[in-house]
């Protein structure tokens, strides 16, 4: 796996930029890919491979979300 950096501007602060080091993409079925990432202050982020969209949190809320998901917190919105 590897990485890949970008600068982005951040959504919270419009005028900060952050560089951000983004996970190789992560792919399920046909071309829903997203990935992860993280910049030197300590945000995580996620995001499309198909736009520069993505949400950005703290680490430990970005753990939080991915522990909920993997204990089938949000399979209600799949069915």
């Amino acid at each position: 796996m590897g990485t890949t950096t970008t600068t982005a501007t951040t959504p919270a602060s419009p005028s900060a930029t952050a560089v951000i080091a983004w996970d190789e993409a992560f792919c399920s079925e046909g071309a829903n890919c997203f990935r992860f990432g993280r910049d030197a202050e300590g945000k995580a982020y996620i995001g499309t491979t198909g736009s520069g969209a993505y949400v950005t949190d703290s680490i430990d809320a970005l753990r939080a979300l991915i522990t909920a998901v993997k204990a089938g917190d949000a399979d209600h919105l799949l069915a």
